[in-house]
């Protein structure tokens, strides 16, 4: 089985030229190891869809290199990269069985008819598409046709597998079972791969690292629990997780052992000294404005707290989100148990040191997370 590494160098990609052209990928360097799953995260228009087609050779690098194992193919055409594909819009041949769009790409290797139906047999049935291989792409689903595409891509051998929104079409339920199957599948022969997608739970089930992007830049790369324990940046702090980050904007003020940071609408926040290491203690004293960054889940009634009152309380069956106005912004905090807490009531909440995220308001860089200096 091929064990395939990627390098992406210094690649640009522009649409049109002049003034009006669209930088939609700058600058991007990115290593794949060999027998990786990376996923490529961000917004719609963040260059995430627009770097798979040149890994895959549908659109031209404007500038830059694309290797697999030393192997320069951003000039060669995308038959000759030995790359799979799985397309967000499926690119079925319409005049072939879902049985035989499956087994197009394993006819030339070469392999007996009998080896080719039983690799066919063992997709389908990774992919619940058993009972459909003899019908044709017009006559199934869009979740049908999405899920034969990706198993046309999955049974090749190639150096590399790109996944384009594979499963965006499918019901909630069957996306979590796949999951599991097809990482279990690419993990088992070793493939290597890059998933594109704008679902973040798709993206930490799925990859070792996640890639986000924003604005056609790499802001973050590596794996799911640091980005979230240890965002780089803001955007990365609140574009991953579920709820999202809560962040407010607050001053620095350093008192005889206490670091307070004040928060509108005369909230504030008290640590003492010892909760920060020294290089920490440093950056606050020369950072007096910065962004305070808070997940959810680390959010924790407590009566001598700073008040926040609630606006919102949702019970979502394993879980309590409460919504809540604090420090002129909006707060959400999540319980495991389910809370009465009415609507207008007030409540205070405390923030353990450890559980803050602390960025520069100007650059969105990190520069602390629970106490200790961001690296």
């Amino acid at each position: 089985m091929n064990n395939a590494r990627l390098q992406i160098s210094a690649v640009d990609k522009f649409y049109g030229s002049g003034p009006a052209a669209v930088h939609a990928v700058r600058q991007l360097d990115m290593q794949v190891q060999a027998g990786e799953i990376v996923a490529l995260l961000g917004s719609s228009g963040c260059g995430k869809t627009s770097t798979l087609r040149m890994i895959a050779g549908f659109e031209p690098v404007s500038s830059g290199s694309i290797t697999i194992d030393g192997r320069a193919i951003h000039e060669l055409a995308p038959v000759r990269r030995n790359v799979a594909m799985a397309f967000e819009g499926y690119s079925l041949y319409p005049p072939l069985t879902v049985r035989e769009n499956m087994a197009f790409a394993l006819k030339a290797g070469n392999l007996d008819k009998k080896t080719i139906a039983s690799r066919v047999d063992d997709i389908a049935e990774l992919l619940d598409i058993g009972d459909i291989l003899n019908r044709y792409p017009v006559s199934i689903s869009g979740g049908q046709q999405q899920r034969a595409s990706l198993g046309r891509a999955l049974i090749r051998d190639a150096d590399l597998h790109l996944l384009d929104e594979p499963m965006g079409q499918l019901e909630p339920q069957l996306r979590a079972v796949l999951r599991g199957r097809i990482k279990h599948l690419i993990k088992q022969r070793g493939l290597t791969a890059i998933l594109v997608t704008h679902d973040q739970t798709e993206a930490n089930a799925l990859a070792d690292r996640i890639a986000v992007m924003e604005d056609g830049q790499l802001l973050q790369f590596d794996t799911p629990q640091h980005i979230k324990d240890r965002p780089a940046n803001l955007f990365s702090g609140t574009f991953i997780g579920e709820p999202p980050m809560n962040v407010f904007d607050a001053r620095v003020t350093s008192h005889a052992d206490t670091i307070r940071f004040d928060l509108a609408d005369g909230a504030s926040l008290d640590y003492r000294h010892d909760n920060f290491s020294a290089p920490v203690l440093k950056r606050l004293v020369e950072t007096p404005s910065l962004t305070l960054g808070v997940r959810p889940y680390a959010i924790k009634r407590d009566a001598d707290g700073p008040i926040a009152t609630a606006v919102a309380n949702q019970w979502l069956g394993d879980q309590t989100h409460i919504s809540a106005s604090f420090a002129g912004a909006s707060l959400v905090l999540v319980e495991h148990d389910r809370s009465r807490l009415e609507i207008g009531e007030q409540f205070g909440i405390s923030i353990a040191a450890d559980d803050l995220h602390l960025f520069d308001t100007d650059s969105g860089d990190a520069i602390a997370h629970g106490g200790v200096l961001a690296q």
